[in-house]
């Protein structure tokens, strides 16, 4: 497959391969989270966004798998990297304090779990942050990144999490969720967790807030009011963290404005309370710089990471870590091999190939283009970066949309209500946003998508 030409070519979708496959696995798979039935055929030309199916549909793949793909399929940035190791058996060892090693020097050898935690490490040491702890998953990095700051704490007994929020499934990260309620229903829940508004107005002020986060006055925030030491009803030497995704993922791509977070971050601030930045999703450049925290007046004392880096890394200062041994670990965590390699190769490629770069531009690009042409159905187009979000009228409105763009070869997902968000590849290029574009546009007029939206006000209203 030829990345510089390549376009999608569907013939019908799903396709009797793929209903074959997809059967053969929920034979035994437990339900989970259903998209639709895309069978990535591994065997078949892959480039970049561009992807075969088991039937021979060419896709174009705008999902990147939730941000985890970083550089889309068969990446030679990575692949070509990865060609000059012989793979060893096993190539999994059992987690942080078991070593691996290639050679005299560690400058010189394989580029595994040491070699990724260095490059995190520098890569936050703007903000203090020089200490990692690899683990499996965003969901287990956002487990150690709670675990430390209540241990830094001294076992204070609250946490702060905001609305929209999404933190991972296991018990302790799904008890800071508060998006959908199927996330969390009949679940235990750690104690202790309070949310506040999280800012839905990206320009807003104090005295244009409307999420509840600052009053109609533009007084005291809400978030302020409650740890006031003599007159809240939380004090903040109580305060085990305060957790906040720089970027709302699930919640619908929603952008926080530098008055929301400068608040945050003075609160923080001023009662020493970790602050917490998931970056599961916005970090490792999807957002055009390698933080997504780094676009905001926010200095995290722990960083989540995972998803673009194949694994799961808590990232803190060392003085934040328990020196106790024993008090953290992780099965496979620091210890796959291939991973960590994977990994190191996609931050490198952002350094060598300057993607951050490029995807400042061709996110602006993507939603220059979109801003000038969508419909009246369309609410609202946002992004930083390459992670951009497309808000409908009605999650009906972007069902039909999700599935107008199936037909067109294109793959997409929503978050929040009705958003669907974009995730290019790092490295997209200028065709392929403007391919990304006409293929969106013309879904968008698709009579089954206006037939799914109500009755809307003129486009000048809506966006």
């Amino acid at each position: 497959m030829d990345r510089h030409t390549a376009e999608p070519e569907v013939s019908s979708f799903p396709g009797t391969n793929a209903k074959r496959w997809v059967d053969y696995h929920h034979e035994h798979a437990a339900p989970s989270t259903y998209v639709y039935d895309f069978v990535w055929d591994v065997a078949a030309d892959a480039a970049g966004p561009f992807v075969t199916d088991v039937d021979g549909n060419v896709l174009m793949d705008l999902t990147t798998h939730v941000a985890a793909a970083p550089l889309g399929y068969n990446n030679p940035k990575i692949m070509d990297k990865l060609r000059r190791f012989d793979l060893v058996d096993p190539m999994k060892i059992a987690g942080q304090d078991f070593y691996v090693g290639d050679g005299p020097d560690p400058a010189d050898g394989f580029p595994g779990p040491s070699r990724l935690m260095e490059l995190l490490a520098d890569h936050s040491s703007h903000y203090g942050l020089d200490t990692v702890f690899l683990s499996n998953s965003g969901a287990e990095a956002v487990e150690n990144a709670i675990k430390i700051s209540y241990d830094h704490r001294d076992g204070a007994k609250w946490a702060i999490t905001f609305d929209g929020a999404f933190h991972g499934r296991t018990l302790g990260a799904l008890s800071l969720n508060r998006s959908k309620s199927v996330h969390r229903r009949k679940y235990p829940e750690i104690p202790g967790v309070h949310d506040m508004p999280y800012c839905e107005d990206s320009s807003c002020t104090r005295e244009t807030c409307d999420c509840g986060f600052f009053p109609a006055d533009g007084s005291v925030s809400e978030l302020r009011r409650r740890l006031d030491p003599k007159s809240g009803n939380i004090h903040p030497d109580d305060v085990a963290y305060i957790i906040i995704e720089p970027v709302q993922g699930e919640g619908g791509y929603r952008i926080p404005s530098e008055t929301f977070m400068d608040e945050i971050a003075e609160l923080s601030s001023d009662y020493d309370i970790p602050l917490v930045a998931d970056e599961i999703q916005s970090g490792v450049g999807r957002t055009g710089e390698f933080w997504g925290s780094d676009h905001l007046p926010i200095e995290p004392d722990v960083i989540s990471s995972a998803k673009a880096l194949r694994v799961g890394a808590t990232i803190s200062d060392t003085d934040v870590f328990p020196e106790e041994t024993s008090r953290l670990s992780s099965t496979w965590g620091a210890g796959d091999m291939l991973a960590a390699a994977q990994g190191v190769f996609t931050i490198e490629a952002i350094e060598e190939y300057g993607l951050l770069q490029n995807a400042r531009e061709r996110g602006r690009q993507m939603l220059e283009r979109l801003h000038d042409d969508v419909p009246s159905h369309v609410v609202d187009v946002r992004g930083l970066g390459l992670m951009i979000a497309i808000e409908l009228d009605t999650k009906d409105t972007r069902e039909a949309l999700v599935d107008a763009l199936l037909e067109r070869g294109v793959l997409t997902l929503g978050c929040g209500n009705k958003t669907l968000r974009l995730l290019p590849p790092l490295d997209v290029t200028e065709r392929e946003v403007d391919l990304a574009v006409d293929l969106l546009l013309d879904a968008l007029a698709d009579s089954s998508v206006r037939r799914a939206a109500p009755a809307t006000t003129d486009r000048e209203d809506a966006i």
